[in-house]
């Protein structure tokens, strides 16, 4: 098949695990697959365990294993709390959570304990902001009558091209949920709410308007698995030929940049920029996260604040939480990102 132009979403399976795939003009963007651990988003009451000492956190009991939430204030063994899965955990460990539970679909959150109603930032056109505003008042009226005083709502990017009774069933539903979650009285251990799989996630964070193809084994006859075999491999190819090697180890994503077969001295920092923006994809459609090491190619120290705006710019526009730690001192340059997907090392081709 030839190679397909725009955006297309592909629903589909890897052996047993759902899966989804984003291709724009013929190339892997985005791969989501699940996972075998609790998926991040999952609600759960949990019991706290035991403290951490020397951390400042805790773990917690949970019906799917031992969870671990950091910086714990005024927590004893036996309370009982609200967490929420933030990532995928490495293999073996505890699950890491969040006290700060958020309902999220694709045109509302819920935030419990952040009250208020607020419209997406990037959405700055006034009359469409005016326009969800009312809307969602309309909708709040229908429902709960008001907005409850510990319960705060965001409308999100998704909403400004989106049907206004669409926009007023999600709103209406994740209040409900919210309300439902938060006034539980339980007292044991339990999963109130599963995290989104891929499907739902592609639907709910995948906005921009595409072709959605969910045909059982569309990965194979769209030639999404060769792009997915091709993401499996350690080499990306940058443009003007050069490349970076991206391996994950136990201990962290290390990253190498190459300049290939341009020997110019300029080589250096055009292959560095080039990897700057490609590297928030190459990491995405891996499924990697943790610490990442990128060992640039050699270049001026006076370019380096060329780089540190690139790489800025690139993961300002990548869905994954990632900080930007810096410079060491052998010149390679640090990140943390979150641990939000799948490895696609640990999913069998």
């Amino acid at each position: 098949m030839g190679i397909m132009k725009g955006r297309q979403i592909f629903l589909d399976h890897m052996g047993d695990r759902e899966a989804a795939a984003l291709m724009v003009d013929g190339r892997l963007e985005d791969l989501l697959i699940a996972g075998t651990a609790p998926a991040p988003g999952t609600i759960y009451r949990a019991r706290a365990d035991r403290p951490v000492k020397g951390q400042g956190g805790m773990f917690l009991s949970t019906p799917d294993g031992p969870a671990f939430l950091r910086q714990v204030k005024g927590l004893a063994p036996g309370d009982m709390l609200l967490v929420q899965v933030t990532s995928y955990a490495e293999e073996g460990k505890a699950f890491p959570v969040t006290t700060r539970v958020i309902f999220k679909s694709r045109y509302a959150m819920v935030t419990p304990g952040a009250p208020g109603l607020n419209i997406s930032r990037s959405i700055r056109d006034e009359e469409v902001r005016d326009r969800l505003l009312e809307c969602a008042h309309e909708a709040i009226a229908e429902g709960p009558g008001t907005l409850p005083d510990d319960l705060g709502l965001v409308l999100r990017s998704a909403t400004a091209e989106a049907d206004e009774t669409e926009i007023a069933e999600d709103i209406l539903a994740m209040l409900s949920l919210a309300q439902q979650v938060m006034s539980d009285p339980g007292t044991e251990p339990e999963r109130l709410v599963d995290g989104d799989g891929p499907h739902m996630l592609a639907w709910r964070d995948w906005s921009e308007p595409a072709e959605i193809i969910a045909d059982d084994g569309c990965f194979e006859s769209h030639d999404v698995a060769d792009a997915i075999d091709h993401a499996r491999g350690d080499r990306e190819t940058l443009e003007g030929g050069a490349w970076i090697s991206v391996e994950p180890t136990r201990a962290l994503v290390a990253v190498d940049v190459n300049t290939g077969r341009d020997t110019s001295m300029a080589a250096g920092i055009k292959a560095n920029l080039a990897c700057a923006r490609a590297l928030p994809r190459a990491l995405r459609v891996r499924g990697l996260g943790g610490q990442i090491v990128v060992d640039f190619a050699p270049m001026p120290k006076k370019d380096r604040i060329r780089v540190e705006s690139a790489l800025r710019s690139a993961f300002r526009a990548d869905p994954e939480e990632t900080s930007l730690v810096g410079w060491t001192g052998m010149g390679n340059f640090e990140l943390q990102r979150k641990r939000g997907r799948v490895p696609l090392s640990e999913v069998q081709p």
